[in-house]
């Protein structure tokens, strides 16, 4: 059966805006505490578990993903985080805090990490001509995934409690990503869209070309992957910082109302959706080197400027700056991968880039929290990220340079190949 593009990257959609649904955690968190008595922390490990989880796996079974295919690995994803949400259900009726543990923690981190990657480097392939897109696509639907889960899961509770909730969501997500899995598979070799291919017949489109095409024991030993994984890395631990305390921080340092930031962060998981589309798709034209050299110029601005921001209006569009960063980060680097080692193992190469994710997580909030604890204040935070983020520009100028030297080394040869052919 002949695929359509259109229809992969809208299977990829379901999949990710499925394990995207796990973003609106917090809607569950009093609800549980206020009918099972269990304490916030022991609520917030369980997601803790899982958002941890989820960028190892996804660089723990990047190569299994790779040798079972985008279909074979989404359904596996499908059972794994399906069974988690649906498991957590199960916990909340036997009154475990384990099995919540276990169930929506590991089962869905699990299930979140394969899925990430799994429709990924397949909706490369089909999208030659606009790479940034295609991920662009994806990587927003997981990031939309909580604007729907949200209301849906609020209202399921009020009407038929918190396990039937988790039952019928999980099954939901469950369905939704099978049905993505079963439709997606990878284009021929050398896939080509029928406009692109007639434009480069014609002679008025040049294919471009990737710097390297390689295996991702190869591709972990350069320069250039360990430079673009600090990058992400500090994007991510920004981002993240900035979201996990958005709300504490806009109402202590300008003076926002409770209601007004809970506004703000709604507000946020737009500017992270949409910055995921619309830097991806900017990537096509500009570059994933240039995009990434933006991330840094805007956000070293925007965190040394920040503490010295005393209007609410400004300060909220400097965090919503730096999220749509975070989102355009991740759009970003699987097609920035594809651009630098090829597709030959792109799977597993973005699996290993996103521990950057787990890692993220785990310093943006240690950051902030130790140094507001230590110091009573968030503004010495913004200093800290902005020397950080100015070393990460540092070092996307750098990647920029050796990405532009290689493009011109690589027309020299083609230049020098067919002159060499045209004295035969």
């Amino acid at each position: 059966m002949k695929k359509n593009r259109w229809l992969i990257a809208l299977s990829a959609i379901a999949i990710h805006l499925s394990i995207g649904g796990a973003y609106a955690y917090s809607v569950y968190k009093l609800p549980i505490v206020t009918e099972m008595g269990w304490s916030e922390t022991n609520v917030t490990v369980a997601f803790t578990i899982m958002m941890g989880l989820a960028g190892f796996a996804a660089a723990l079974f990047g190569s299994l993903v790779e040798k079972m295919g985008p279909r074979k690995s989404a359904m596996v994803a499908a059972v794994l985080f399906g069974a988690g949400q649906a498991g957590a259900g199960v916990a909340i009726l036997m009154d475990s805090v384990v099995l919540y543990w276990l169930t929506y923690g590991l089962l869905s981190g699990l299930g979140m990490g394969i899925g990430y990657i799994a429709p990924v480097s397949t909706l490369v392939k089909w999208f030659p001509d606009r790479r940034g897109l295609a991920t662009g696509m994806a990587v927003l639907g997981f990031g939309s995934g909580s604007l729907l889960t949200a209301p849906i899961a609020t209202s399921l509770m009020e009407n038929v409690g918190i396990s039937t909730t988790y039952f019928i969501l999980g099954a939901s997500y469950f369905i939704l990503m099978i049905l993505g899995a079963s439709y997606i598979a990878p284009p021929a070799t050398g896939y080509m869209p029928e406009g692109m291919k007639n434009q480069v017949e014609a002679g008025t489109k040049v294919v471009k070309q990737d710097l390297a095409q390689m295996m991702a024991k190869e591709a972990v030993k350069t320069k250039q992957f360990w430079m673009l994984w600090l990058m992400h890395l500090v994007n991510v631990t920004a981002g993240l910082m900035m979201i996990s305390v958005a709300s504490p921080m806009a109402q202590e340092v300008v003076g926002l109302s409770v209601t007004a930031a809970a506004a703000m962060v709604g507000v946020m998981g737009l500017f992270n959706g949409g910055g995921r589309l619309l830097w991806a798709a900017a990537s096509d034209y500009i570059g994933r080197q240039n995009v990434f050299v933006i991330f840094f110029v805007i956000q070293v601005i925007t965190f040394a400027v920040l503490p010295h921001t005393t209007n609410i209006l400004l300060f909220q569009v400097f965090i919503f700056l730096v999220v749509s960063c975070y989102g355009g980060g991740f759009s970003n680097l699987p097609a920035y991968a594809s651009d630098l080692f090829g597709t030959k193992q792109l799977g597993v190469i973005h699996g290993y880039l996103l521990t950057t994710w787990s890692l993220g997580g785990i310093f943006g909030p240690i950051i902030v929290n130790t140094v507001k604890n230590m110091t009573n204040s968030y503004i010495p935070v913004f200093y800290i990220f902005t020397v950080l983020i100015a070393i990460s520009l540092l070092i996307a100028l750098l990647l920029r340079a050796d990405v532009n030297k290689r493009k011109k080394q690589i027309e020299k040869d083609k230049k020098d190949k067919v002159g060499d052919l045209s004295t035969i």
